[in-house]
């Protein structure tokens, strides 16, 4: 049997050996470094897994992630604290995009800790992004555009792309979606303290698509790059009327666009799209809407 481990005296080392006996474990979990159990992850996850084939760009986003963690390499993963991760984020200068990847990893490998008993507790779910994020820049779809996706909506990904139009959640939101039909609404949310968990009612419009939605066989991830873009491709709106490719983004863009079309009031707007209410104080003492006061509004966008 491999030593349990190395103490300063007998005391200790006979603690030690009690809480052993207690709860067994690997030896070789116990000390096992940041490095030796990413190495562990991405082999499950790249290498053993027959079930899914992965992209290079995924693979090369996961290293580079790993990459920007170096303070860490060397460390006892059961050592490990949310200050230690949180002090990656807070110190790392690159985009918010990067600061995702890292945070991803942060996630994914406390997950495969947990499954294989390394870990008890998930201190990855403690770290936040704390600087804007800056990929918030897009461009609506045009109405041309939307004519287009309204008379193609029983093709495949059409349905779900409206759903994101007309709800105006990001896309990685659809993973963990929460729908209520019986009171028709939406519950979710990502990025931010005011966008977490707000409610947004079901437009009449993508009634049937949510009805269809399965928010634990949406990957974000793969959406994008599966089913979006080729979507867009295959009924020729897949560029702005200024040359830029559409995004996953664009559809919240138009969502906030239609909303200042149909003249949805500016509260609502702010509270479906979980912006947060900054310094008004009257917004934030007096911003509120009942569950049929925001169906109302949605509703007022016409398709």
């Amino acid at each position: 049997m491999p030593a349990v481990g190395y103490y300063e005296d007998w005391y200790e080392a006979f603690d030690a050996l009690r809480e052993y006996n207690k709860n067994p474990y690997d030896p070789k979990a116990e000390n096992i470094t940041f490095a030796e159990l990413f190495e562990l992850y991405y082999k499950n996850k790249y290498e053993n897994n027959h079930k899914r084939i992965f992209s290079e760009s995924s693979k090369n986003s996961t290293k580079a992630a790993f990459k920007n963690c170096a303070s860490i390499h060397n460390r006892k993963f059961k050592d490990l604290r949310k200050y230690d991760l949180q002090n990656i984020i807070d110190h790392c200068e690159l985009k918010h995009s990067s600061l995702e990847l890292i945070l991803t990893l942060f996630k994914q490998t406390y997950k495969y800790a947990r499954e294989n008993d390394i870990v008890e507790k998930d201190y990855s779910e403690f770290v936040q992004i704390n600087i804007p994020d800056d990929d918030e820049r897009g461009v609506p779809f045009s109405q041309a555009e939307l004519d287009i996706l309204w008379k193609n909506k029983n093709q495949p990904y059409v349905g779900t792309i409206l759903m994101m139009i007309y709800s105006g959640f990001r896309i990685k939101a659809f993973e963990t979606i929460e729908i209520n039909l019986e009171e028709g609404y939406l519950k979710g949310g990502v990025k931010t303290a005011a966008g977490k968990n707000r409610i947004v009612p079901i437009h009449d419009s993508i009634k049937e698509f949510v009805k269809s939605f399965n928010p634990q066989k949406f990957k974000a991830v793969y959406f994008r790059t599966k089913c979006f873009y080729p979507t867009l491709k295959s009924l020729g709106i897949d560029m702005t009327s200024s040359g830029l490719k559409h995004t996953p983004h664009d559809c919240r863009h138009t969502f906030s666009w239609l909303c200042d079309k149909y003249k949805v009031d500016d509260l609502s707007k702010h509270l479906l799209m979980g912006h947060a209410l900054g310094n008004d104080v009257e917004k934030n003492i007096y911003g509120h809407r009942t569950l049929e006061e925001l169906k109302a509004e949605i509703n007022k966008i016409q398709i």
